[in-house]
């Protein structure tokens, strides 16, 4: 065997000429071509075989000894080492077994997989996924400028303090005027996202088997993570109101609800069964945990104070998100507990790893300080509100026969709900198909799905990408093709 025949050096390529040589020799030992025992030429031979430098052939030998597979020696030609076979042979298929065993799982990781949140056919993004803000309205010259300065300031040695004060002492005060939240900078805990301020609720929270009350239909978010701490989940039913009380029933661990604007249906809970729900959780037995996912954007009067503000026992968890005010990519959530919570629940953020980047906690409480938030805020209210308002005429322009709109008071989606009775993940399929992302309000039921109807979202979209996603479920839904405008 001559072995300069089986090699093919390129000059030009950027790995080098001792890393092709390395490489090839290797892979030729590992195929079998060059066997155990194999005397391969000297360096000095090679190389002018090659026509490369010496150097090259003795790099790449060095190489090949140092990860076993040559053995060389001072004035000695090299060897392949005796075991280069039974290192690279294939091992023996193993028998097909009738049916694959199922992974052994712990029951928190059962119960995710049992949960179908998020949901399991997730379309591209397209009109007219709900829950989305949009983020091409977004201010991302003065955001870039904000992470900027953040990511040049040479204050975050220390690493302990993973709640930035700047942002805990910006968003007290955004709380307490715009929300009417009632607590300390410390009360607050910023996380990665609103659904790991829920991991951690259910954490520190729930224990297996816990009874934990939420609305239905409601966020199967809430659901899926409590359900996963071990916790008995009930859905509790709506009215126009929201959250019915439960009064013949045994007060539960932990009550998650959206008072100021219900998922889906955007209903408003009046202060009157605010009241009630509060008196219902007897203190120190059972927590509340309202989540005020788009508190922001309430159009046809001011927002409601939040539950938390009524609460003078300590019972109410405040959980928020800035994915919704903001945009998705923003990634911080943030948790208000209450003082007797604070510390233990500081300590689990930590051992759960649920940390924020520091630099954006910085420059999100720069954005928060200069205005810029409530600026951003207060413009994309007006947007949401037209978009809110063109959506519900072009579904009573089109679908009037099919659907009944419902117009909430605020919020990024509505329910338009089926007058026939028609199936409404059936639905979801054809539409989905058709190029308009949708969801079926049965798939967010907690029990027997009672409604029918569609989430449809409004506030990621522009007027025209709206009307266009409306006339395709006209024609899908319908049958008839619908006319611009």
């Amino acid at each position: 065997m001559i072995l300069a025949e089986l090699l093919a050096l390129k000059r030009s390529d950027d790995a080098g000429l001792a890393a092709q040589l390395t490489q090839q020799l290797r892979a030729l030992m590992a195929g079998g071509r060059i066997r155990s025992g194999a005397m391969l030429p000297s360096s000095r031979s090679l190389a002018a075989e090659l026509d490369v430098a010496r150097n090259t052939v003795t790099h790449a030998y060095e190489q090949l000894a140092a990860e076993g597979y040559l053995r060389v020696a001072a004035r000695r030609r090299p060897v392949v080492t005796d075991d280069i076979e039974a290192r690279f042979a294939k091992p023996a298929l193993a028998p097909k077994r009738e049916a694959a065993r199922k992974p052994s799982l712990s029951p928190w990781a059962l119960q995710l997989s049992d949960s179908d949140w998020p949901l399991s056919y997730q379309a591209d993004f397209r009109p007219l996924r709900p829950g989305l803000a949009d983020a091409r309205e977004f201010p991302h010259e003065i955001w870039a400028r904000c992470l900027r300065r953040s990511a040049l300031r040479r204050r975050f040695n220390d690493q302990t303090v993973v709640n930035r004060p700047s942002l805990r002492e910006a968003l007290c005060d955004y709380l307490e005027v715009n929300r009417g939240v009632r607590a300390e900078a410390d009360q607050i805990l910023i996380l990665p996202t609103a659904q790991a301020a829920l991991t951690l609720i259910a954490a520190t929270a729930i224990v297996a088997g816990d009874a934990v009350w939420t609305e239905d239909p409601g966020y199967p978010g809430a659901a899926a993570a409590f359900r996963a701490a071990g916790a008995d989940v009930v859905g509790v039913r709506l009215d126009q109101w929201g959250m019915m009380r439960m009064c013949e029933t045994r007060a539960p661990k932990l009550i998650f609800t959206t008072p100021s604007h219900q998922h889906p249906t955007g209903r408003v809970m009046p202060v009157a069964r605010r009241t009630e729900l509060l008196a219902s959780a007897e203190p120190g037995k059972t927590w509340i945990v309202e989540d005020d996912y788009d508190g922001e954007f309430h159009f046809d009067s001011r927002p409601m104070p939040a539950l938390q503000g009524l609460d003078r026992e300590g019972r109410v968890l405040y959980l928020g998100t800035f994915a919704k005010a903001m945009t998705a990519d923003i990634r911080l959530g943030y948790l208000v507990v209450p003082p007797q919570l604070a510390r233990t629940m500081e300590i689990a953020q930590r051992h759960l790893g649920l940390i924020a980047s520091v630099h954006v906690q910085e420059a999100l409480a720069g954005f928060m300080a200069d205005g810029h938030f409530l600026a951003h805020v207060r413009r994309m209210r007006r947007i949401y509100r037209g978009r809110r308002d063109h959506l519900a005429t072009a579904l009573t322009r089109h679908l009037d026969p099919v659907l009944t709109a419902e117009i909430p008071p605020g919020g990024m989606q509505l329910i338009a709900r089926f007058k026939d009775g028609t199936v409404d993940r059936n639905a979801v399929a054809r539409l989905v198909a058709a190029g308009v992302e949708v969801r079926a309000l049965s798939s967010l039921a907690l029990e027997r799905p009672r409604d029918h109807g569609l989430l449809l979202g409004f506030a990621a979209w522009r007027e025209n990408e709206i009307g266009a996603a409306v006339r395709i479920m006209a024609n899908c839904l319908t049958g008839k093709r619908a006319a611009r405008g």
